[in-house]
């Protein structure tokens, strides 16, 4: 199936290299890895995930700053490969607690025994984190998470709160505590990725929502578990029109349009009463995904204009507006705007007394870009920007504008409505109590205001 397997840091580094068939030169890494730097003289902004080069077929994903690659001469599945890559990224996780290059420069000889185990001669052997505790033996040498860059939506939650542990969702499923004790707990995080268009007056044009239960156990013991999700959420529409938006006001069920489960989830009471009951595997695995179109309320509110300001000038205005509620705030958040190819200077206007603001035009792809440290629910932010053309222009300049994108991060807080009400778990004794951890997290999926 797969001929190589690398993993690369964002300098071109080469981490972790294996071959498995020795049908593609050795060079391949960085014939790779120019072809990913170099893509932007193409038009293109990124690479894609999948691509060809002299007749090998190179598949790629991105996890906190590193490049997962495979490559091989044979016609595979694409989707099959790319679920491996995450999957093998996420195995790796599991055993070293952090997934980050110095992770993996100090714990190579565990890592090559890890690939060895889940690919033999290119072809999956497994990806189970429970059953590969049976045949790798390495521990783990511990890598201090907190000298590691906050990165991906597990991060919100390793600093300044006290909802969890700091080193909580950094620690090895494999490694014990100091002092030879493992601490008994799990961690269920409902993360949901979301993507909405806005129609130029306002109006949300198609919405979205991309969610997944996603369950890490640090049981010993493997317990029987049951988790209670809302009891008023529906699977499918029914046979109702997909415009029939019984719940826009914000009330009634919640209306998943479909959604399929982990091979170790019961579902024999859930048609009864939304109960999944689950034996955990070790290990970070997704219990649930769903995906829903049902309509929902945006966590913000965009509004863009751009209009002509004179023979060679224009000025366009962003308007953002959190409608959460004000004791959540969202995270990084990043806004991008396409201007017109003639554009050459742009003249930033923030409001008076914002911090944690930062404005950009990127000249090569005349780009407009504003970041945001923080925005807290019910604040509204405005961005005006002063262009300059180096010649005259004759078109309608909203056509050459926009779309508005935008990226964000909101911890605590989720679209759907989707709810755990409880996470039970099998006593083994009068005295045993773990600790549970329930955490949600919306992110941007693809956000779009058109102008």
């Amino acid at each position: 199936m797969i001929s190589q397997f690398f993993v690369l840091s964002q300098r071109g580094d080469n981490i972790v290299f294996r071959d498995y068939r020795g049908d593609v030169p050795k060079g391949s890494t960085e014939i790779f890895f120019r072809k990913v730097k170099f893509w932007k003289e193409d038009g293109e902004e990124e690479a894609p995930p999948v691509f060809n080069i002299d007749g090998v077929n190179y598949f790629h994903v991105k996890m906190v700053g590193l490049l997962f690659v495979a490559n091989t001469r044979v016609n595979v599945s694409p989707s099959l490969v790319l679920e491996l890559l995450q999957r093998i990224a996420r195995v790796i996780k599991d055993y070293l607690g952090v997934l980050s290059e110095d992770s993996l420069r100090k714990n190579f000889v565990l890592v090559y025994e890890l690939l060895d185990e889940v690919i033999d001669f290119g072809y999956v052997q497994t990806t189970s984190t429970e059953l590969l505790k049976s045949y790798v033996f390495n521990e783990p040498i511990v890598v201090d998470a907190a000298r590691l860059p906050a990165l991906g939506p597990a991060s919100l939650f390793m600093q300044g709160t006290k909802r969890m542990p700091g080193t909580a969702v950094t620690k090895s499923v494999v490694a014990n505590e100091p002092g030879g004790r493992k601490r008994e707990e799990i961690f269920v995080d409902i993360i949901e990725k979301i993507s909405v268009t806005f129609s130029s007056s306002g109006y949300i044009l198609t919405s979205e929502i991309d969610g997944t239960i996603q369950m890490k156990s640090y049981l010993t013991g493997n317990p029987e578990i049951r988790l209670a999700l809302n009891e008023d959420v529906a699977i499918g529409r029914g046979g109702r029109s997909i415009y029939d938006y019984s719940s826009s006001a914000g009330s009634g069920a919640v209306i998943l349009d479909d959604c399929n489960f982990h091979e170790s989830v019961n579902l024999d009471s859930f048609d009864l009463d939304r109960t999944l009951t689950l034996v955990p595997s070790d290990g970070e695995f997704p219990v649930m995904n769903y995906r829903m179109t049902q309509e929902f309320k945006p966590p913000f509110r965009v509004n863009a204009l751009i209009e002509e300001a004179g023979p060679l000038r224009a000025e366009v205005i962003i308007k953002i507006r959190a409608e959460f509620l004000s004791n959540i705030t969202s995270n990084s958040i990043s806004v991008q705007m396409p201007l017109p190819m003639y554009t050459t200077r742009v003249s930033f206007e923030l409001e008076p007394g914002s911090i944690g603001q930062t404005t950009d035009f990127k000249e090569a792809n005349r780009k407009l870009e504003w970041n945001l440290k923080k925005i807290v629910g019910g604040a509204e932010h405005t961005l005006r920007a002063k262009l300059t053309f180096s010649q005259e222009w004759h078109g309608n300049i909203t056509k050459e504008a926009g779309p508005v994108s935008m990226l964000f991060t909101i911890p605590m807080y989720n679209a759907s409505r989707l709810q755990v009400k409880y996470l039970q778990i099998a006593k083994k004794s009068q005295s045993y109590n773990p600790y549970r951890w329930v955490r949600y997290v919306t992110q941007a999926n693809s956000y779009v205001a058109r102008i």
